[in-house]
């Protein structure tokens, strides 16, 4: 086993979805597989927050690549992301499934609200964080890719990677 390094982050972002599957998420104490993940591109993608450019809320994705990129939607849910690409390239992966003592987390809000990450952990260092990483464990599961959940554009991309087993 062994922590992922910014140069993991430091890929293209759907490459980086893909091979997050299967690594090992720590929070806090708490650890789970991840199973499911999203990518989202500034470039030609309408569906990512950074697409029409840089705000307060989505400046994270503008940062170093290995950070954390946490927002709140409808409300009521925090979502978490991990910051792909060179500095100056806004681009992430959604986190939407996580297997964590035999409870499926199926939801980016349902996984954030279990493990209770929410904007306090927006920009955080997960190549340097003592409570907050990536591991690899040699997993490598396979996966199916699909059209990205919940968004009205860029629904073309199969930019949705879930393990199949």
């Amino acid at each position: 086993m062994h922590r992922l390094e910014r140069t993991f982050f430091l890929r293209p972002t759907v490459q980086v979805a893909q091979e997050l599957l299967g690594k090992r998420l720590y929070f806090q104490g708490s650890s789970g597989i991840i199973t499911e993940t999203e990518a989202y591109h500034q470039n030609n993608d309408p569906a990512c927050h950074a697409y029409r450019g840089k705000t307060p809320r989505n400046a994270p994705m503008f940062g170093p690549a290995g950070y954390s990129y946490v927002y709140f939607i409808y409300g009521m849910y925090h979502c978490l992301n991990i910051v792909t690409e060179p500095e100056g390239t806004a681009a992430a992966v959604l986190i939407r499934g996580l297997v964590l003592d035999m409870i499926n987390l199926n939801g980016p809000g349902k996984l954030c609200r279990h493990l209770k990450i929410s904007k306090d952990h927006n920009n955080l260092d997960l190549t340097t964080s003592t409570h907050f990483y990536v591991c690899d464990e040699g997993y490598q599961p396979d996966f199916s890719a699909t059209p990205r959940i919940g968004i009205r554009q860029g629904t073309d991309k199969l930019w949705r990677f879930v393990t199949k087993s």
